[in-house]
This record gives structure tokens, sequence and C-alpha cells, in this order.
């Protein structure tokens, strides 16, 4: 079973993108028309953004841990006129990659010019999510204890 794009949500686009080589997303990226104007609408940024969970007994907010994070948001001109915006936020320190990830939204969001290809990306994306899934449901499995065992041996012991 494959997930393709048409199946994804566009929420989830960034995170199969991420999961693409930096050199196959670089190569795609390159491909998009040098005369095209990319403007952000805030600047990108990286850093650590703070996990923030509830406690279960008391509903107490506490924070769980830090993790890395880049954000982008822009908006593309074509040399037509045409315009279409593009964010990105992945769980990465590299701002270069968040931008290349905003444009590939932008792109295949607005249908622009190269937007087979960004599908093309995403698709192998999700394949790659789907091995990752089963690698791990398959350690998962093997970590799994059958504690069954243990009333029978307290039982002939007895």
């Amino acid at each position: 079973m494959s997930i393709t794009m048409n199946e994804l949500a566009r929420e989830e686009w960034g995170s199969v993108l991420n999961l693409v080589p930096d050199s196959a997303l670089h190569e795609v990226v390159d491909s998009f028309p040098g005369e095209w104007l990319i403007k952000p609408k805030s600047l990108p940024q990286a850093g650590l953004g703070m996990l923030k969970m509830r406690d279960s007994a008391f509903g107490e907010p506490f924070y769980l841990g830090e993790f890395p994070l880049a954000t982008c948001w822009i908006t593309v001109t074509t040399q037509e006129g045409s315009s279409a915006e593009g964010a990105a936020l992945i769980m990465d320190d590299q701002i270069e990659r968040a931008e290349q990830i905003a444009l590939c939204d932008a792109v295949l969001s607005s249908k622009l010019p190269g937007w087979q290809k960004v599908q093309s990306l995403i698709d192998h994306g999700a394949c790659l999510k789907e091995k990752q899934a089963i690698e791990r449901k398959a350690m998962l499995a093997l970590t799994r204890v059958d504690f069954s065992l243990l009333d029978d041996v307290g039982e002939s012991n007895a």
C-alpha cells in the first residue's frame, strides 16, 4: 500500500518533504524559474521550541523538553503575475531547508510551473515515511513482553 500526495493533507506535505534527501529537494528547487520574486511574509527563523504538556492528574502545564525548530513563510510571484503563499514548520535547525520546503508548498498549492516535480518528491517522501513506520512497528514488536509467563512461574513455586 502506497500513500500518494492526493491522500495527504497540505499540513502533512512539510513532514514528508523533510524526509526527502537534501540533494533531491535542492535539485527540484533549483529547477524553478530564477525570475520568480520570492519575498518573506515573516523572517525565516531557526531555534529551539518547547514541548508543553499537561499533567494528567491536576491538569497543570509543564515543559517536557526542547526540540530544534525552523520556520519560513513566503510569497512567490511569477513573471506572469501569479502569486502564491507557502510555509514550513519543521523539526530541524536548517533555515535553508525550511525555505525550500516553503517554496515547494507554494508551488504545489497553486500549481505553479514545476508542481509535478514537487508532487513526485512528496510521493517519494510518503514512501519513506511508510517504510519508517514499518521499521518502527517491527522494533516495537521486538520489545513486546509477554507478562502471562510470570503468572505461570509464580503458581508453580507455591
